[in-house]
């Protein structure tokens, strides 16, 4: 296991790329920027909005929103600055909401003064899959977050709006891929493809029930022939800006309503209290969770120096916030005793060692400071 130069990234990260400078191929992307004529790429997208945009009044674009503070900024962009008139479509999970992130979905609504398309699985199926997603993979919501994706799309495609507007370029963002493209067609299709149909369906899950998150009908996609677009091609992505223009439009963040254990920050994946375990739970697997993630980007826009974020990183990376866990676990029926067992098998035996009971990684980023791991 070892770790990105300049900022705190293990190879262990699914698909993650490292130069022979032994620098993540994130890092390289980010710095990538400072070469792009954003003015242009900026034209570029009024360009496009105006190709699509519709003089009856309307839908001329869907976005994907969870009425984050990323929702909060593709909404003020599209509206505000675009001048469209975009449907919005959030694909809901039950478990329990902050009290900020329900007051943030219907201020999105209220903010921007756009409409709102709430969709949500059965309880019944998504309690299933969920559960399948953890014991199985390790991966409790597989099947919500390719829903987050292939609904929208859905959407689009049976009320005629062919531009269809995510947020970053995760692939791209992230260092799993070398260029970027505006179109995140390609993107879109791999999670079609990556739908294991036989393993859902081996797993009791009806073909019926698949739907959610299996590909339209090629007929009716080429009828339509959605154009789903990355913001991120055309704006450079920054998740501290998103968060202070949100902010600006009536965004709350957790600061004054819930301190989680094992996160750096508290505007970020705050509307559904178990959300978090599904988070963490890259931890056992690859040796980094959310403290990594945010930590990295923190370096990479120079907010913080690597030092500092390795200290982040060893203090907070291995803690699972209680809160989240019990709502996860209340949810689907567990017990601590047999939530802890299924995550016991999901331990990188490569990266991790047992120590008196305790699993430990190997090759910690930050060798000299002590920590307390994880209690069970």
């Amino acid at each position: 296991m070892r770790y990105c130069k300049k900022c705190v990234m293990p190879d262990t990260r699914p698909g993650s790329i490292f130069d022979e400078r032994g620098i993540c191929q994130a890092c390289t992307n980010y710095e990538k920027r400072k070469k792009i004529n954003w003015k242009k790429r900026l034209d570029e997208l009024r360009n496009l909005c105006n190709r699509y945009k519709r003089k009856n009044g309307y839908y001329d674009c869907v976005i994907p929103v969870s009425g984050g503070k990323d929702s909060h900024f593709l909404t003020y962009i599209m509206k505000e600055k675009m001048g469209m008139n975009p449907l919005l479509i959030t694909v809901a999970d039950p478990f329990t909401k902050t009290k900020a992130g329900k007051s943030n979905l219907f201020n999105l609504g209220e903010a921007f003064d756009c409409d709102i398309i709430s969709f949500s699985l059965s309880v019944k199926l998504f309690r299933k899959v969920t559960k399948i997603g953890f014991e199985e993979l390790g991966e409790p919501l597989r099947f919500i977050e390719a829903a987050i994706y292939t609904i929208p799309i859905k959407f689009a495609i049976n009320m005629n709006i062919p531009l269809i507007v995510y947020g970053e370029d995760p692939a791209y963002e992230y260092g799993t891929k070398t260029e970027e493209s505006p179109n995140a067609l390609e993107y879109i299709n791999s999670v079609f493809k990556n739908v294991d149909v036989n393993f859902w369906l081996n797993k009791g899950i009806t073909r019926k029930a698949l739907n959610a998150i299996m590909a339209p009908p090629k007929d009716e996609f080429q009828k339509i022939k959605p154009y789903p677009i990355f913001m991120s091609y055309y704006i450079p992505w920054d998740g501290n800006r998103n968060y202070l223009i949100a902010k600006r439009y009536g965004f709350k963040d957790l600061a004054h309503e819930w301190k989680r254990e094992g996160n750096i920050e508290d505007f970020d994946q705050i509307d559904s209290i178990a959300y978090i375990v599904h988070l963490w739970l890259k931890y056992p697997k690859f040796g980094f969770a959310r403290a990594t993630d945010i930590a990295s980007r923190r370096v990479r826009s120079s907010r913080i120096t690597r030092e500092e974020a390795k200290k982040l990183v060893m203090e907070r990376d291995h803690k699972l916030d209680q809160r989240a866990m019990e709502d996860f676990i209340q949810f689907l029926g567990y017990t601590r005793r047999e939530f802890w067992d299924i995550v016991e098998k999901f331990w990188n035996k490569e990266i991790f060692e047992k120590v008196n009971g305790v699993w430990r990684l190997k090759n910690p980023v930050y060798k000299n400071l002590v920590t307390t791991p994880q209690d069970f």
